[in-house]
């Protein structure tokens, strides 16, 4: 997919994911390597029809207990749902567009069936991407949404966002235990470091939609999102990317007050992610 400046280059038979994004010969995202089938080696992937961790597989919803396998090696918990492991077919696709499909029949991976619909849009200066999930089940069942973008970064990039708080987590598990205070890894507001010698694997809570990666070329890779209030930052030590990923809940909400989003049957939820690329100036 291609438009005056920029090409974005997509994997349906991967996940459904993205495997570039290149603006005026900058790569925005971390380029996949060539013949990479990981999803964790891809530039961008969906989430769904839940983010994060679900802790060690097992929730109980509707007054019944469920387990489901992990799916990610030794890895304790599931993790980002269904279809970043999944094959999407390709139901339209133009020059700067493509339309992305998921069908889940229901299965030990999720229980209930659901359609899940990308559809990638390339500007000369920006990818707009949204993601739905139609629950196809006759039943209500939980459902959420989100992105998993890795912004290549630089020691002279600054994020910036804002938020209301954040989730503390700590290792083995990385779930959140403590809401505390929105900048106690990062005066993120004023602009901060994006990369660093410390992991970040932290939800913010009350995200406003909006996060940006300033340069010292003068460019800010932009960041904004509808129906996502949470913002999942991941950045591992000494890297040369950062993950900034709009949810719709956080980790493991299936098993905490509030919840997941719940569909009813036949009902749709949709998240939608912009990333743009502006001099500093505009």
């Amino acid at each position: 997919m291609a438009s005056s400046g920029a090409e974005a280059v997509i994997a349906p038979g991967r996940g459904g994911a993205l495997l570039r994004l290149q603006i005026d010969g900058r790569d925005v995202l971390r380029p996949a390597p060539c013949h990479a089938t990981d999803p964790l080696e891809m530039a961008c992937f969906p989430l769904v029809p839940y983010a994060n961790r679900i802790a060690h597989g097992q929730f109980r919803f509707d007054g019944q207990n469920y387990r489901l396998p992990r799916n990610f090696g030794a890895h304790p918990h599931s993790l980002h749902g269904v279809g970043w492991t999944s094959h999407w077919s390709v139901e339209a696709a133009t020059a700067n567009c493509a339309t992305l499909v998921h069908d889940h029949a229901g299965t030990a991976d999720w229980p209930w069936a659901y359609r899940a619909v990308q559809i990638i849009r390339i500007y000369a200066d920006s990818l707009a991407m949204t993601l739905s999930v139609r629950n196809c089940a006759g039943t209500p069942a939980p459902a959420g949404l989100g992105f998993h973008p890795y912004f290549t970064a630089s020691k002279a990039m600054r994020l910036r966002f804002t938020a209301a708080g954040l989730w503390q987590s700590a290792a083995p598990d990385w779930l959140p235990l403590d809401h505390d205070r929105a900048d106690a890894l990062g005066n993120w507001s004023d602009g901060a470091p994006a990369t660093g010698t410390t992991l970040i694997d932290n939800c913010y809570s009350g995200w406003s939609g909006i996060a940006t990666l300033d340069d010292d070329n003068e460019q800010s890779v932009s960041l904004t999102a509808e129906g996502a209030t949470w913002l999942h930052l991941y950045r591992p030590p000494d890297a040369h990317f950062v993950c900034l990923e709009p949810v719709s809940h956080m980790p493991d909400a299936i098993n905490r007050t509030g919840g997941m989003p719940v569909l009813a049957s036949g009902e749709e939820r949709r998240l939608a992610m912009r990333i743009a690329v502006r001099p500093l100036s505009a």
